[in-house]
Order: C-alpha cells, then structure tokens, then sequence
C-alpha cells in the first residue's frame, strides 16, 4: 500500500519524503527513477526524535501514516511489538505533528478490524470500536488516540477504515489474495485457513490510494479534522467464492483444501462507504473481477521476470 500511495504521490509532481525500517528493498514496485524522485530515511515510528526532526527538517506539509505491524498471525505472536508500532507509533507521529508548524493535514490508516465484532452489517463509522484480539485492539487504540489529538488539540487528523486492500506490489504472501492467485498461477493446491465462509469486502489499491489523496486535499476545506471514513466497494464474497474466482480469472480449475484452523478471526465483517460517497465524493472505480484481473496479470509479470 505504503509504495502505491508513493508511486501516485511522486506521478503528481509531489515533494516526497519516506520514512521506512528497511532502505533499498529488493520487493517494492517502485522503479529506480521513483527512489530518485523522493527521500527515503530508514527508521521505524516508535522513533519520536526521529519523527520530530523529519517534520522539522523537511518542512512537511501533509502526513499519510501508513506505518503498522500488519500481518494478524505476526502481530497475535507478539503483542509487545504490535502495540508498540500500532499504538506507541501513531501517537508519535500525531505528537510530533502536534509540535510542527507546517503539517496542515494527516491521514491515519486504520482498518475495519477497528470495530471488532459486530452483529449488524455493514459496518458504519459510528460503531463502537470493540477489537478483540491484539491486531483488532491495536487498531481501535490508535483510532481512539487520533479521536483525542484531534478533539483535544485541534490536530487536522482523519481516519480510514479500509476493507481489505488488494492490489500489485503485495509481497505478504500470507494473505489470500497473493497466495490464491500464485498458488493457481504454480498449478498449486491452496489451503484455506478457515472453513471458507468468512465474509469480508475487498477494495483494489488503486481506490484506496484515490480515497486518501481525496481526504487529504478535502480535509481542510470541508472542515474534516476528527472525522472517520470508510473505504469498501460495498461488495463483500466469501473466502471459498474468492478462492474459485481467482482460480478461474487465472484460466485455471479450483483447487483448493480447507483446514478449518482459523482462530481469533471475525466471522462476517464489511464496510459501508456511504459517508465518503456523500460526503467526499469518493467511489471506487474497480469491481472486484476487474481489480483481479489487473492483480493477477502484475503478478504473472512478476514471476515470470523472477524466474529470469
């Protein structure tokens, strides 16, 4: 998400300034001349001094704060290093934000996984947010520590809750999309953690990266700061019907396994974007076949150029 957002970001002309715990990367879907166009220092949010200085130094003027410990199996493993990140780093940023004289607007990506566990659906941005389990709870606490900046500090601060993203350029290949379409792309059998009926609403990259450029540029002008929008194409599958369309956008036979194992995971989770359509004029413009299909072609460019 964070080298989409950047890519976008640097097409437009824009001034950009990166921070990021590993400098280099070998698995990013930025080009060379994009690593010439911005400034990336490495270093991790739960940094302060580090966050304080870049603001200052570079004189940066809107915040997109995408950093977190984002694999749930990860961050159930060690909840220590989820809270630091998810929650010590968010309200680092925001303090060091406080502390500026240039920062005009912050976009804080939060999740859906914010609200926890809820019997009414979709989700809307007044739902109490109720997470659970360490990556859920990590995400309601950096919500709420947005909420108290903001409302307590005038800090221009919005938040977004996003479905689950998908998109080129994912190289966590624990996550479904990126397994599901290699597996099929290798003539492999996937193994579906659950028992294939878990519901979520998947949103393409792309759009994503649309609805915070949106944000950003309306926060100011529409009077925003504290507000939360979600971001979903209000569409939402089950994990089987994903698996089975991925295989057949991918010319190949479903072929799959399920291992019923999946622990501290929602059941049935999907967003309602109905506020950022009113109010910010944002619509996905992808369906999820046609996100696919774009995803599926990269990543066959992708491993093909690997096996070079």
């Amino acid at each position: 998400m964070g080298s989409n957002l950047t890519k976008a970001l640097i097409h437009c002309g824009t001034k950009v300034v990166g921070l990021d715990i590993k400098t280099g990367r070998n698995e990013t879907i930025l080009t060379a001349e994009d690593y010439r166009k911005m400034t990336v220092i490495k270093g991790s949010v739960t940094n302060y001094r580090l966050l304080e200085n870049i603001l200052t130094g570079k004189k940066i003027s809107v915040v997109f704060h995408l950093a977190a410990e984002a694999i749930v199996g990860r961050c159930h493993n060690n909840p220590r290093r989820t809270f630091s990140v998810n929650i010590e780093g968010t309200w680092n940023v925001l303090e060091a934000c406080r502390n500026s004289k240039t920062v005009k607007s912050i976009v804080i990506a939060s999740s859906d996984k914010a609200y926890g566990s809820h019997k009414k659906l979709p989700y809307h941005e007044n739902f109490a947010l109720a997470g659970t389990h360490p990556y859920d709870v990590s995400k309601s606490c950096a919500d709420l520590v947005a909420h108290a900046y903001s409302h307590t500090y005038g800090l221009p601060v919005c938040v977004t809750r996003c479905g689950n993203i998908y998109g080129p350029g994912d190289f966590h290949f624990s996550r479904i999309v990126p397994d599901v379409i290699c597996s099929s792309l290798a003539n492999k059998t996937v193994s579906i953690r659950s028992d294939g009926k878990f519901t979520r609403d998947y949103v393409y990259v792309d759009d994503i990266v649309d609805g915070y450029f949106c944000l950003a540029q309306k926060m100011g002008r529409l009077n925003l700061a504290g507000e939360a929008f979600n971001f979903s194409n209000e569409d939402p599958i089950s994990v089987l019907k994903l698996v089975k369309l991925i295989y057949i956008l991918s010319g190949k036979t479903p072929d799959y396994k399920i291992l019923n194992q999946a622990k501290y995971e929602i059941h049935h989770q999907y967003l309602s974007s109905a506020k950022a359509k009113k109010i910010l004029g944002w619509e996905p413009h992808y369906t999820l076949r046609e996100g696919l299909k774009k995803t599926i072609a990269w990543y066959q460019r992708y491993l093909g150029n690997a096996k070079k």
